[in-house]
């Protein structure tokens, strides 16, 4: 059992609506004070962290705000949902504990260097801006009062000393939308609100507000940058305090692996691994595997395949890579074993049985201690090693060296020399994961994938076999369209 905090809850304390969370919208700064289970511990976080990663991905892909909005809410439907108070019939608070066992476990994974901090800063921010957009007024200024922003009401007297000046800034934020008279009547009845001019750097920028002696007089409808300015000072500061108390809890063996992968995750650029077994849900055969290479792998086994194929041999962590890979996609130990056979041409029965054969029994568990071993992540092939032969080639080859191999590779499924350009800024900016992504909607959009749209929901790739196996399967939905429509014409 995990439990976080150190102070005992008592019925007082609880706010409003009979909820021990009774509003969506949280600043973070009460940390969970029950007891859960180690896979409670994380789960809550791999989830969180899937949410967070897409927030990345959408920067990654220059999503637009409402498009980045679109796919976070999403993942939040999926994976974290939040229901407003009015859901009586939904426990709300569950859904509230978690997020917030989520945030925190996060914090403790992420408040290790000035790269993670300011990365989840900026995750974190996102998610609470999007949520703060997706409620309604009741629930927003609810959420507003229950906290002290620590900003000064401008009095009527103040308001119409300055009225020439705020009136000036009152139009820039959007009041120009409406006629004149309508404009005048709606400044009248706006309340402004002071506060110290470095909370509101944004408004300043974009000349919303009026300055005066290092005050800032922020119109209502600008809340919101108080709001969210403050959010990411109070996270910034809670991140820096929780980095000072972390090496007490490098003593917990059972959660310092789980902070460490959710971490080595999030540098990568994705939450966690996706797991399935025969997604496309037919057995492969040996001969199959060339056709499949061509038109369904991503860039890391299509490097290996043809690695394979050219040198009629794989080094021992590629061989156990791609093997895991073929396992996963629905090659049978049988199929595998005439595969690889024949892939080592140059090898003796003798040679192959004695160096060769026992391995690949080994990682369908049926040698050794029988554990059927996972196909690596997305997130594993990443993490920095001296085993070329299994490293991103998103991250491994040069740009000319990448330019070459996708055109190669991919130009007979669409891809052409002016995808390119987008294709290599993303790997440029440092996320590999979105270039694949990217390269799958290109190349499948024959097969009714729109830009943006991933591995469905907007989603970024972070898994080979997911690759291979969606590729697959719209492959044949797109075969099976096609033959319906020839049957009705």
């Amino acid at each position: 059992m995990f439990k976080a905090g150190n102070k005992a809850q008592t019925t007082s304390d609880l706010p409003q609506y009979g909820l021990e969370y009774p509003h969506r919208l949280n600043f973070y700064d009460r940390p969970p004070l029950f007891d859960v289970t180690l896979e409670e511990f994380e789960v809550a976080a791999l989830d969180r962290l899937r949410i967070l990663a897409e927030i990345e991905s959408s920067g990654a892909r220059n999503r637009s705000w409402d498009e980045t909005k679109d796919v976070t809410n999403k993942q939040c439907d999926k994976f974290m949902p939040l229901h407003s108070n009015t859901a009586i019939h939904v426990d709300r608070d569950s859904e509230r504990k978690r997020d917030v066992l989520g945030h925190f476990v996060l914090r403790l994974a992420f408040c290790r260097s000035d790269e993670l901090r300011r990365r989840f800063v900026k995750a974190e921010s996102t998610l609470f801006r999007i949520r703060y957009d997706g409620q309604s007024q009741v629930e927003r200024e609810a959420f507003l009062q229950s906290r002290d922003f620590d900003w000064i009401a401008v009095s009527d007297a103040e308001k119409e000393q300055h009225s020439k000046e705020l009136y000036d800034a009152y139009l820039v934020s959007g009041s120009y939308q409406v006629n004149k008279a309508d404009r005048e009547f709606n400044f009248k009845s706006e309340k402004f609100y002071k506060v110290r001019w470095t909370r509101v750097p944004d408004l300043i920028e974009r000349r919303k507000v009026f300055l005066k002696a290092g005050w800032a007089y922020v119109p209502s409808r600008e809340h919101s940058s108080i709001v969210f300015q403050e959010f990411e000072v109070c996270l910034q500061k809670a991140l820096e305090l929780t980095a000072k108390a972390l090496p007490r809890l490098d003593e917990d063996t059972r959660l310092v692996p789980i902070l460490s992968n959710l971490s080595q995750g999030f540098l990568a650029g994705m939450s966690s691994e996706w797991t399935s077994g025969t997604e496309n849900g037919e057995d492969i055969r040996a001969e199959m595997v060339d056709e499949l290479a061509r038109k369904h792998y991503p860039m890391c086994m299509r490097y290996m395949h043809d690695n394979l194929r050219r040198d009629k041999h794989l080094k021992h962590f590629g061989r156990l890579q791609y093997g895991l890979f073929l396992k996963v996609l629905g090659l049978s130990i049988e199929e595998a074993i005439i595969f690889w056979r024949k892939s080592f041409s140059g090898k003796t029965d003798d040679e192959f049985n004695k160096q060769y054969k026992y391995n690949i029994r080994h990682s369908y568990g049926l040698e050794g201690k029988g554990v059927s071993y996972p196909a690596r992540s997305c997130t594993q092939i990443l993490m920095p090693t001296d085993k070329a032969e299994y490293v991103c080639p998103y991250k491994l080859f040069t740009p000319e060296n990448l330019q070459t191999a996708l055109l190669k590779s991919y130009s007979s499924q669409g891809l052409t020399s002016n995808d390119l350009p987008e294709v290599l800024n993303i790997v440029k900016a440092g996320h590999p994961h979105v270039a694949c992504t990217r390269v799958f909607e290109i190349t499948h959009a024959s097969c009714g994938v729109k830009k943006g749209e991933g591995v469905g929901d907007g989603e970024s790739v972070t898994h080979p076999n997911q690759y291979a196996a969606l590729s697959i399967e719209l492959e044949k939905t797109h075969r099976e369209e096609d033959f319906d429509a020839m049957a009705i014409g």
